[in-house]
């Protein structure tokens, strides 16, 4: 094992924790950035080019028959070969995460590639599931298995949000385990079947998968309810007879503690699990080896890289699998220097170039760090940001550069303002104020001059009125404008008073004229 810092030369800020890395023949991409997808890059995925311990980031395209795909964070992924689209022989599925409004997808996206001349263009399609459909989560794992000449995707674990009639003002935000059902995917039609198996006690999060032929192997993971990570080791198999499927678990012995960790394979058989956490203040150090030989399954250690001290001392790591036996870490940097980066990059080759062997099964670990939201400090703590420095793209590049000053800036805009003199809403101390709100409070937008968002709460609405507003188009102003607007109304258009005819300005009977001082009376009286 060799490890080799590398030096991100441009957009290192697109890279957080939670991201993931797709290998396509080779070629490696980067999936997952925090926020929504760069002016210069709308597709959201960027050509991870290594060159000399030296990598840049390049945007991609998408063809247009594809359709949105938003950067997922802590995603379940997996490659497919074998599409039921012939043309289309090497895939990645992509379900569930978390999107840039912290909120969790349910979807599910397959992503191929259509060109690859100058520069590689994606495909991406959304598969519309039918059946006991996978409610939103993240860390958990996807996996395909073959058998009896047919294929089939198989889901578990994971995290998801507390179900809304479970919630209170303190917990509204809180996390728990998914149910610890097996889901078979059949992607060619779009159904979900759903297993109960009693050898599964936990959903467990953050845990290791590894697929080959029609076995699914589990791994380590974290049980949020306990707050453990226990040695798990589970073979999962499943039959695709021509009638229903058979799905089987079977718990066997030798398992590890891990959670978080990154798994890469070397060759055809075996693997390397990398990285991760015991406990959770303790990142694991240790390196595993994994063979997988005539069913049979077997973890035993093998020698460390000589880990930087660095590495050794952060608190946090994180990183995905690169393909062909390497992965990508970070680690966060050294804040006591004068000049320092927010992150620092290793790969770590767990293989020599001549070892490793075109892959026939396919792996899968989730990203190497847990949410902060639902798990210890000392894994993937978002309060680690990377600097907001970034250089812009090559200058011969076809697209546009990248500034990041285009970018919104989160501490100043958006929902943690001080929307008026009597705003009492605090980023460290907001709780709930309607069923309605998940992560961030309720805005209402001010129509008045160039307009300006208040807090809802801060206008004391009450909830009803709060959906009523939020579901019209109509202009409706705050608290401080509402007298001004009301001014500005236009008044109700009165349709004027028919005026009589000068014949009626006659009185009647007199046969006497009006004189012309009462004539004019009579008329602004009538106008």
């Amino acid at each position: 094992m060799s490890l080799q810092m590398v030096t991100v030369s441009n957009n290192t800020a697109l890279i957080q924790p939670g991201f993931s890395l797709m290998n396509f023949d080779g070629q490696v991409f980067f999936f997952g950035q925090k926020g929504w997808p760069k002016r210069s890059c709308p597709t959201g995925v960027f050509h991870l080019e290594v060159n000399h311990n030296h990598i840049k980031l390049k945007p991609t395209i998408f063809s247009k028959d594809s359709c949105y795909l938003p950067p997922l964070r802590y995603p379940a992924t997996c490659a497919f070969k074998g599409s039921v689209l012939e043309s289309e022989k090497h895939q990645y599925i992509i379900h569930g995460g978390k999107t840039p409004n912290n909120e969790l997808s349910d979807k599910i996206y397959v992503m191929s590639v259509v060109s690859k001349n100058k520069k590689v263009t994606f495909r991406c399609t959304e598969k519309d599931l039918v059946g006991d459909v996978p409610e939103a989560r993240y860390g958990h794992s996807i996996n395909v298995v073959y058998s009896r000449g047919k294929s089939m995707g198989v889901l578990f674990g994971g995290r998801s949000y507390m179900p809304s009639t479970h919630r209170t003002t303190e917990k509204w935000n809180s996390v728990a385990d998914c149910l610890p059902h097996v889901f078979l995917v059949d992607f060619e039609f779009g159904c979900a079947t759903s297993y109960i198996l009693p050898e599964l006690q936990d959903g467990l999060s953050f845990h290791v998968s590894i697929a080959k032929n029609d076995t699914i192997y589990i791994l380590g993971g974290h049980s949020l309810a306990s707050n453990i990570r226990p040695a798990n080791l589970y073979r999962i198999r499943v039959d695709l007879p021509l009638g229903s499927p058979a799905v089987n678990c079977t718990v066997l012995p030798g398992g590890i503690s891990v959670s978080s960790a990154i798994l890469t394979q070397i060759n055809n058989d075996e693997f390397v699990i990398v990285g991760g956490y015991q406990l959770e203040n303790q990142k694991r150090m240790i390196c595993n080896i994994i063979s997988l030989e005539e069913n049979k399954i077997e973890i035993r250690e093998m020698e460390t890289p000589d880990w930087t001290p660095d590495i050794k001392h952060s608190k946090i790591w994180f990183g995905s699998n690169m393909g062909n036996g390497t992965v990508f870490l970070g680690i966060p940097g050294d804040n006591k220097q004068v000049v320092s980066e927010a992150f620092y990059f290793y790969t770590l080759k767990c293989a020599e170039d001549d070892m490793i062997e075109e892959q026939t099964t396919f792996t899968n670990s989730q990203t190497s760090t847990e949410d902060p939201g639902d798990s210890t400090p000392f894994e993937d703590s978002e309060e680690f940001c990377f600097s907001a420095e970034a250089n812009s793209f090559d200058g011969d590049d076809e697209f546009d550069t990248y500034n990041e000053d285009d970018e919104e800036d989160e501490s100043e805009t958006g929902y943690w303002i001080t929307c008026c003199p009597t705003c009492d809403v605090d980023i460290n101390t907001w709780v709930p104020f309607y069923s309605t709100e998940l992560n961030k409070p309720a805005m209402i937008y001010c129509s008045h001059g160039d307009g300006h968002w208040v807090h809802a709460q801060c206008m004391d609405l009450a909830e009803r009125t709060l959906i009523h507003l939020s579901a019209g188009s109509n202009k409706y102003y705050c608290n401080e404008h509402v007298e001004i607007a009301r001014a500005l109304h236009t008044p109700q258009r009165v349709l004027p008073l028919k005026k009589p005819p000068m014949k009626s300005l006659h009185k009647k009977g007199s046969g006497k004229i009006l004189t012309p001082a009462k004539k004019s009376f009579l008329r602004r009286l009538f106008d």
